[in-house]
């Protein structure tokens, strides 16, 4: 019987290593593949499994010049390939290549790299301890509220380059890191711009968009524009964004000087990243060392495409899942980011991405985890392992996107015509709702009537971000234009500012794009991730035309900080101390917190929404109330509220 089983089981292995000749790969559990470096020598170890020889290039220079010294690296165990040079090769240039089945690849940085030069032709040896600013090793992350839990982030979406390029920004580093790490910058007519203006918003924490080194922006070439959602070098800082792309050491030092400047400002940095895909597939660095080992493939061996950008990674595989917790861990350790963004968060297994969440909150409980639940494309990888929204609930505080919020405050972004609530299509009312409650449990909510998800799937509010716009898809401004072209400028602000106060009023937490706060447009372009700085780059002048709405939001950001009742920490907490109001008009939402509850200082509070156009009457359950922010159309006498149309309304007791 024993011997049978043997058998049975011969037979599995043998047909899943059929299926996937990667499956029996040897795996390394060692922590130092990459480059190790002392003045003494420097240890080099790459993974290829399949190689038969792996050669090391030396070179003086991070573009052209010639190879001045090349070396074999010496085959250990579990797949690894090792050397030592015995002597300072400091500032140097490397590259590696790889023999699988007698041919020699291309020059290549291998996947852990931390150093390059121009354009990442070449890896680059540095000492990194080089690399720290005055002061760096007592940088520490800033509280954001007295608990630092992730719904009491207040997160502000920022492209490094947007934030200073245009003209009227007043930063001096237009376009790079430095820019960002600049105080006391001012538009022609004297308002606070770039940090400054974001401290003074009142956000919590600046999520960039990728700052690692991505593929499609020419480091040699000036007024290159990219998102950067296509990496390359996953561990290693934009070139673009540098004043000095060739010096590996100079791109890292401005990096930390501007997360540095960030934290003195009491803000925090989270890392959009995007682990899964990369921008080349057969010649990536990882496709180079392991040939197909770290993508998913089909049935008929080409690759799958989950992400639409050519491939998928294999965050379920070993080795892919070793480096992305490395590569997580580094960026904490080394730059002391505060949180991450998962691109396509929907592709990596749920596995994987609770082991990133547990062991990085060993080492900084307060960091901010979320992603994009879905995919753009189908995966070999079954849905009930794959981090999508619909399995939030199995998420370890890592927090999914609403889409169900979004498009219920806007209309869908998949239809440029396509209302929302805040532009007056209220039977999405219940889809508002749903956001409110953080897409929890709640007794009040008809799952039936939500736009996408027909039931709750977050187990707290700290699992879901709420938001009206981002990167993706037409801005805010510009979706209310196109959807509603008959509305006056007028009443599109109200519109606009209807939307942001659904935002930051509901549980879970809330998510801001840049620029947004004064109406930035993007001319009506849908899809911006290369259309140049005259589309994407924040026109500061703005913020004096739309002073009013800035400062409507900052009010709305400096109420949600001081109370702790639009935070709530669990979602037996908001069926239980949130309660949606019955008998109000057609279009109108209102709801009751219960602020003594979860020890606010506001014992009773009440917010209303009205999608309608046009004002409404409400009666308001019984109590003294106050005006805590309220449009200056709407009124309230006694118990009696006029609500004006596309507005929001919070009162207290």
């Amino acid at each position: 019987m024993q011997n049978f089983l043997l058998f049975i089981l011969l037979i599995i292995a043998t047909q899943i290593a059929a299926q996937d000749p990667t499956a029996n790969y040897p795996i390394y559990t060692g922590n130092d593949l990459g480059l190790t470096y002392t003045a003494k020598g420097s240890t080099f170890k790459i993974w290829a499994p399949t190689a038969s020889a792996v050669r090391i290039n030396l070179y003086k220079s991070d573009m052209g010049g010639d190879l001045y010294r090349t070396a074999a690296l010496e085959k250990t165990l579990n797949g690894v390939w090792q050397i030592t040079i015995n002597e300072n090769i400091k500032d140097q240039y490397y590259t590696f290549q790889v023999n699988i089945n007698g041919v020699w690849s291309a020059e290549t940085l291998d996947p852990y790299a931390k150093a390059c030069g121009t354009n990442g032709v070449r890896a680059q040896v540095i000492n990194l301890r080089e690399t720290n600013p005055v002061g760096w090793e007592k940088d520490q992350s800033p509280a954001f509220s007295n608990r630092n839990l992730q719904t009491d982030a207040i997160i502000y979406e920022l492209h490094v380059r947007d934030a200073s390029i245009h003209p009227n920004s007043g930063i001096k580093n237009k376009g790079k890191f430095l820019g960002l790490a600049e105080s006391g910058t001012k538009n022609a007519a004297g308002f606070s711009t770039g940090l400054s203006h974001i401290k003074e918003l009142g956000v919590t924490h600046i999520h960039l968009l990728p700052f690692y080194d991505y593929n499609s922006v020419d480091e040699t070439k000036q007024n290159q524009y990219n998102w950067g959602y296509d990496p390359v070098n996953y561990n290693i800082p934009e070139g673009s964004y540098s004043t000095n792309p060739a010096d590996g050491k100079q791109r890292i030092k401005e990096l930390k000087q501007t997360i540095q400047a960030i934290h003195s400002n009491g803000l925090r940095v989270i890392m959009d990243v995007v682990y899964n895909h990369t921008a080349l597939t057969q010649q990536s660095n990882f496709n180079v060392f392991a040939p197909d080992y770290y993508y998913r493939k089909r049935p008929d061996g080409t690759f799958s495409d989950a992400s639409a950008c050519g491939n998928e990674t294999a965050s379920d595989k070993a080795m892919f899942r070793k480096f992305m917790l490395e590569s997580v861990l580094y960026w904490v350790k080394e730059y002391h980011v505060d949180g991450f963004r998962f691109d396509l968060m929907g592709i990596h297994d749920i596995e994987t991405m609770n082991l990133i969440a547990d062991t990085l909150r060993k080492i900084k409980p307060s960091i901010v985890l979320y992603g994009e639940g879905w995919t753009a494309g189908g995966s070999p990888l079954s849905d009930d392992k794959r981090a999508l929204k619909k399995n939030a609930s199995m998420l370890k505080g890592i927090a999914v996107f609403s889409d169900d919020m979004r498009d219920g405050i806007k209309g869908s972004v998949f239809n440029i015509d396509d209302r929302g609530f805040a532009t007056g299509k209220i039977d999405n009312a219940e889809s508002v709702k749903f956001g409110v409650v953080a897409a929890g449990q709640h007794p009040q909510i008809d799952y039936d009537k939500v736009n996408y998800s027909k039931a709750s799937y977050t187990s707290s509010p700290a699992g879901v971000i709420n938001y009206a716009d981002c990167h993706d898809n037409n801005i805010l401004w510009d979706k209310i234009a196109l959807s509603y072209k008959d509305a006056t400028e007028k009443q599109r602000i109200k519109m606009h500012e209807l939307a942001y106060a659904i935002v930051l009023t509901a549980q879970g937490t809330p998510f801001l794009t840049a620029g947004s706060e004064f109406l930035r447009t993007k001319y009506g372009v849908e899809n911006s991730f290369n259309s140049g700085d005259s589309i994407n780059a924040i026109n500061w002048s703005l913020k004096s035309k739309h002073f009013a709405t800035y400062q409507y939001l900052r009010t709305l950001i400096a109420i949600r900080k001081a109370h702790p009742a639009f935070r709530m920490q669990t979602a037996q907490q908001i069926a239980q101390y949130l309660l949606f109001q019955s008998d109000l008009p057609k279009g109108v939402i209102g709801y009751t917190i219960n602020g003594a509850a979860v020890g606010d200082t506001w014992k009773k509070i009440w917010v209303g929404y009205n999608g309608n156009l046009t004002a409404e009457k409400v009666a308001l359950p019984a109590g003294n109330w106050k005006i805590a922010s309220i449009h200056s159309q709407s009124s309230l006498v006694g118990n009696q509220l006029i609500i004006d149309g596309s507005s929001a309304v919070i009162l207290y007791q």
